[in-house]
């Protein structure tokens, strides 16, 4: 029997009109605004937000957004906006060039992690979180954006030495991606002015602009009535409001001010095919973009009801596209469909997929058969029921979570309504039309958005990116075949899809109970450690950090250690394999459906010296994750379509990773580290996955997670004791626990020793990255561990100040270290640092001598000092996080620490001098012991940059 397009829109208009008429939420009324929010208006336009909240406590979250980016630049100013953003940081009214930073870090605020901007094609964002332990800190966060919004210096010489800085930025952008993109781009957004103003800009004009571009467009464009300030956190809202007007009142708007205009994107008139590869493209991909159309913000409940309509259309065309990559042999690795942000103001529907060795053909007919089902034929009743209970769980999940949501999640919310007009009604009353106007949504409803959202005929683009020689051996498709495949799959007979029934339970009932065999308690760090019948042990902690979240993890000794170098590629993938197959009788796309409307996750690992499960749940939905756990261990699933459709997937993805010079590069450093020890995982190759095969990951998944032997448990969240301990009974209690190996082999895999120096040439721009590993024998403490990572911290900020700052060398980069114990006491340092290939010398010999320094003289007191203020304030804010005890105390458990020494981490910190670190430079910084591997660019771009 068909369906009429016309009985369907009518019988939704229909409903739609009841709804009006019978409703309690009244659709036709105005959105409100968040009784919780403070929205206000000075007197020369600028706008401001206020909420008061209280996490992370003492400490406020403030915002300076401009409604000023690249477009708005004139001809001689491309790439000055983002140039701007730059000089926020070089001097101001009240600060000189550099303090800003390094006032903000004495403070406890980093450079990067909490202090940043960024400028796009509409705005420029400065973001400044501030503690508020001091109440001058505030005063002084006020006054830094204060200055940034009028205040900026512009000296002659401070722009000067900043255009090297962007430079490097602009170096590390470039590669295979931004060269496709500046293809795809003036195509995609069909000639619009945004193909022409990259934030990023142009290097002859970052280089040599005169210095009155750069002050034209700031005095131009940074204006209170483009101005908005936004602020949130542990702040009363009047004082607050009463800093605005005294920061912000007398800032004036500049006489014969230029009008602020959007940027259009024109409609296409014609269906259009784009053909662009890159020799060094590590994927290749097709998409479908339908035509555009100016995006609308909900204004009316009525319309954030259809908002919610199209959301839910969204998530069930999603979950049908992600159930194609389980097909033994894929149409394509992964692809999706829906309607997105193209550009400020205008969407489209759009369908994509990344190409597998199945080819192109394959791949559009899959999504363009995909989404004319959809519009053809809509969805199944259980579809729209398992997406109305996932948005119904997010929606009641944010609700719960209302008082202990993070300042920065309401900070973004405040900054789409000034920059793109989204309402903010408040998850209150956004939860309230949830459960008042979901349960009344219609399938009939969602099925008239499926047929008038994917515009089947109407003219589209069709493009094709990916590398030089193609997907498989039918190399690269041309302009007019994708066009012909599009038609042609467009034409292809189609039936409606079949809804399989599934069980709604995991388990038809509980196993066997065990026990409860001992319980103790760490009074100081309300744990509680019990001990179960089957030797298990759990470690809880309940908080009240959140109101609906629990998160888990377990851990013990073994892993891949405990098998052959012939076993290398099935143990490294076993885990992902069987977590991939499902549980019981149920595919992975079975449990997902049966998990509609649950907030629950579980996944195993398999390490190298160790198995591991995380995962997590709501309060409510706790049962549902221990009988998670009891599957993994004692129900996993074979299917070989979905192995096959693995290591398939794997293979595709793998063929062209070593197109890229960045993946070159990092397998290198590995060999030369390890000596291309077999054990060591470098850059993943096709042939890799020749070497794993079902039978024996299963094997080896059932090996270490048959038993529970010496597994230690970790549950932290929002539970309630008494209320847990009988399911842990029921579910952990009862795990099989036979006799396994459950300690680790040391297979002696140690880095190389001595200096050990490399070259890699690879990639077609002027870019080079030097790697220096240093690596060695040291015993593991927690104050050692401590004082090395506060050595990196130290030399990073000295490294930025030497390297980037004072000689303009590298944009980003720095050290990162690693002190282990396990198989054997071990350190690492690597310092990674992305340049030129003409600065590459500088930046050696540079480095060097920071090292030499800190080995001679240690750090600067005051470099010690921001280092201990950041780590002391993010502990405060920790200490209040699930996830940082879970993993502190599983942690303690692995080191063989006492998990207490988290209560005098202050302590501890501000007992670490300087002395310390400059003994730790000298033993951590052996000079006659690193490997060092640099990236040049191809040979002859090589020559043309020395030529420069």
């Amino acid at each position: 029997m068909k369906s009429s397009p016309l009985k369907t829109i009518a019988g939704a208009l229909l409903l739609a009109c009841a709804l009006l008429a019978h409703a309690e939420v009244r659709l036709g009324d105005p959105l409100p605004l968040s009784s919780d929010v403070t929205v206000g208006k000075l007197a020369n336009g600028l706008t401001y937000y206020i909420q008061k909240n209280g996490k992370p406590e003492k400490k406020v979250e403030l915002r300076l957004v401009v409604k000023a980016g690249s477009i708005l630049e004139d001809e001689d100013q491309q790439g000055l906006a983002h140039f701007t953003e730059h000089m926020a940081f070089n001097g101001s009214t009240h600060f000189k060039r550099n303090e800003l930073i390094s006032y903000l870090q004495s403070i406890g605020v980093k450079f990067g992690a909490d202090l940043n901007a960024y400028t796009s094609f509409d705005e420029t964002v400065y973001v400044l979180p501030i503690p508020t332990d001091k109440k001058e800190n505030l005063e002084r966060g006020f006054l830094v954006l204060e200055d940034w919004a009028h205040g900026l210096s512009f000296n002659d010489a401070d722009i000067d030495s900043e255009r090297a800085i962007i430079l490097e930025e602009a170096r590390l952008g470039k590669g295979a991606g931004d060269r496709m993109n500046k293809v795809l781009l003036p195509k995609l957004l069909n000639g619009s002015r945004y193909a022409e103003r990259m934030p990023i800009g142009k290097e002859d004009i970052i280089q040599h602009f005169h210095y009155d571009a750069i002050r034209r467009f700031y005095r131009d464009w940074y204006r209170p009535d483009l101005m908005a300030v936004v602020v949130v956190g542990d702040i009363e809202p009047a004082a607050a409001e009463k800093m605005i007007q005294a920061h912000f009142g007398k800032l004036t708007n500049p006489v014969n001010e230029r009008p602020r205009l959007y940027a259009k994107v024109p409609v296409r008139d014609q269906t259009e095919a784009l053909v662009i590869t890159d020799k060094e493209a590590d994927s290749n991909s097709v998409f479908i973009r339908y035509p555009i159309r100016e995006a609308r913000e909900p204004v009316t409940i009525a319309d954030y009801r259809q908002k919610m309509i199209e959301n839910l259309y969204g998530g069930m065309l999603g979950a049908r596209m992600q159930e194609l990559t389980q097909q033994a042999n894929p149409p394509f690795i992964q692809g999706g469909g829906g309607i997105g942000k193209l550009v400020r103001g205008y969407e489209s529907f759009s369908a994509y997929a990344m190409i597998g060795k199945a080819g192109v053909v394959p791949a559009i007919n899959a999504l363009v058969q995909e989404d004319e089902r959809a519009r053809r034929f809509g969805f199944s009743q259980a579809e729209l029921d398992r997406a109305r209970a996932n948005m119904l769980r997010n929606y009641e999940r944010m609700y719960k979570e209302r008082d202990k949501s993070d300042s920065s999640a309401y900070v973004a919310e405040f900054m789409r309504n000034f920059l793109e007009r989204e309402s903010i009604p408040g998850i209150a009353n956004e939860y309230s039309y949830a459960r008042e106007l979901l349960p009344q949504v219609s399938l009939a409803e969602v099925n008239q958005v499926a047929a008038t959202q994917i515009p089947a005929g109407q003219k589209k683009l069709v493009v094709y990116m990916g590398t030089e020689h193609g997907a498989n051996s039918d190399g690269v498709p041309g302009s007019a075949s994708l066009l012909a495949a599009v038609d042609a799959a467009e034409r292809l007979p189609l039936v409606a899809r079949q809804e399989k029934v599934l069980s709604k339970q995991l388990m038809d009932a509980p196993p066997p109970a065990g026990a409860i065999a001992s319980e103790k308690t760490i009074a100081e760090l309300g744990v509680t450690e019990l001990t179960l019948s089957n030797g298990v042990k759990v470690m809880l902690k309940p908080t009240d950090f959140q109101n609906d979240q629990v998160l888990m993890s377990a851990t013990r000794f073994g892993g891949q250690s405990l098998f052959p170098d012939a076993d290398v590629f099935n143990a490294r993938y076993a885990a992902s394999i069987a977590g991939q197959m499902g549980l019981k009788t149920f595919s992975p796309f079975d449990l997902q459906k049966m998990l509609a409307g649950k907030t629950v996750y579980l996944g195993a690992s398999l390490g190298n010296l160790s198995e591991s499960l995380r995962g997590g749940s709501s309060s409510a939905d706790i049962e549902t994750m221990l009988q998670l756990v009891y599957l993994n261990f004692t129900a996993p699933r074979k299917d070989s379509a979905v192995y096959q459709s693995f290591i398939s997937r794997q293979q595709d993805m793998a063929r062209n990773n070593m197109a890229q010079p960045e993946a070159v590069f990092a397998d290198t450093v590995q060999s030369a580290l390890f000596n291309d020890n077999p054990r060591v995982a470098k850059v993943a190759r096709p042939e890799d996955f020749d070497k794993v095969g079902l039978d024996r990951t299963l094997e080896i998944y059932r090996q270490r997670f048959s038993s529970a032997k010496d597994m230690t448990f970790f549950i932290v969240g929002s539970f309630d004791l008494a209320r847990i301990k009988p399911l842990i009974a029921t579910y952990l209690a009862s795990l099989p626990a036979g006799n396994i190996r459950t300690t680790y082999q040391d297979l002696g895999v140690r880095p190389v020793e001595g200096v050990v120096k490399k070259q890699v040439f690879a990639g077609a721009e002027a870019k080079s990255d030097v790697s220096i590993t240093f690596t060695g024998n040291a015993a593991y403490g927690e104050d050692a561990n401590m004082k090395l990572m506060a050595l990196t911290e130290v030399m990073n900020i000295r490294l930025i100040e030497e390297l980037r700052e004072k000689r303009g060398l590298i944009y980003g980069g720095g050290l990162r270290a690693d002190l282990s114990k396990f198989p054997y006491g071990h350190y690492t340092i690597s310092a990674n640092l992305p340049t030129g290939p003409e600065k590459v010398d500088q930046v050696i010999a540079s480095t060097f001598d920071v090292i030499r320094q800190m080995q001679a003289d240690g750090p600067l007191a005051s470099d010690l000092d921001k280092v201990k203020e950041n780590w002391i304030k993010n502990q405060g804010k920790s200490l209040r996080e699930n996830s940082y005890w879970l993993n502190r105390l599983q942690g303690a458990v692995q080191q063989g620490t006492d998990p207490r020494s988290i209560l005098d981490y202050a302590q501890r910190v501000n007992a670490i001098s300087t002395d310390d670190l400059r003994q730790a430079a000298r033993h951590y910084f052996n000079l006659d012991n690193y490997v060092q591997v640099v990236l040049y660019p191809e040979k002859k771009i090589m020559a043309l940059a020395k030529a420069k």
